[in-house]
């Protein structure tokens, strides 16, 4: 496996925790209504965000190089 491979599933793997966490934020939002899980529900998803949005960037920076 290489680098490239390898950093494509961590990225993927860590957005898809970020917007669980997120979800999971504001379902405790939704019960609790303190506003340190709505905060922490932003910043996941935002994360997830950031996250898919440096690895579409990293996908184009490194297009010329295989995957093997």
């Amino acid at each position: 496996m290489s680098l490239k491979t390898f950093h494509i599933a961590f990225i993927s793997l860590s957005s898809l925790m970020c917007f669980g966490s997120g979800a999971w934020g504001l379902a405790q939002y939704a019960q609790s209504g303190s506003a340190g899980h709505l905060l922490f529900a932003i910043a996941g998803l935002l994360g997830g965000i950031g996250l898919i949005i440096y690895g579409v960037r990293f996908l184009r920076k490194l297009k010329g190089i295989s995957f093997l």
